[in-house]
């Protein structure tokens, strides 16, 4: 007799962690360096190759979503989680959120959820945004402005918040996943 296994689907099958919103799961997509743009693909839960950034840029975090959640772009809720090493693609990462990015993509909001892998002493001691050097920041939006310039695509970085303000983005988030995918 073969026995046989239900593979869940990344976004779906996943959970959003036990200590929300302080604390998510987050299910990494784009290792921290890639030039190649990778994401869960909506229906079956492959990943797929979006495409190859057009630009020299290369991420500079790793970059990937927290499961069961619902951005205002209509995609799972993005997330940045800072670790001293590169994590790899479909990875699940226990992260300790201590901030968000806010980010128009074509003229739609797309909030970036900044996180600390929690079981990576190099970087698990920040809890705060604050904590983190001025370059970072710089860095970021340098990366996200101006990596889909050569596709004529606009990006504008709004602001960067507190983890505070983090906590009802992700809150929210949950909340728009149970309405579309719970009722």
């Amino acid at each position: 007799m073969r026995k046989t296994t239900n593979v869940l689907h990344p976004w779906h099958g996943a959970s959003f962690g036990n200590a929300v919103p302080e604390k998510v799961n987050a299910l990494i997509e784009i290792p921290q360096g890639s030039r190649t743009k990778y994401e869960i693909d909506k229906e079956t839960g492959l990943l797929i190759m979006d495409r190859v950034i057009h630009s020299s840029f290369h991420y500079p975090v790793n970059y990937g979503f927290i499961p069961q959640t619902l951005g205002l772009d209509g995609d799972p809720l993005d997330i940045l989680v800072l670790c001293s090493q590169t994590i790899q693609s479909l990875c699940l990462v226990e992260a300790t959120v201590i901030g968000n990015m806010q980010m128009i993509d074509s003229g739609e909001e797309d909030d970036k959820i900044i996180a600390v892998a929690t079981n990576d002493p190099s970087v698990n001691h920040i809890r705060d945004i604050s904590e983190l050097p001025k370059h970072f920041f710089n860095e970021l939006k340098h990366y996200f402005e101006e990596y889909k310039v050569l596709e004529n695509k606009e990006v504008r970085i709004d602001n960067f918040q507190t983890k505070e303000e983090a906590y009802v983005i992700i809150k929210d988030a949950i909340n728009l996943y149970k309405k579309k995918f719970e009722d």
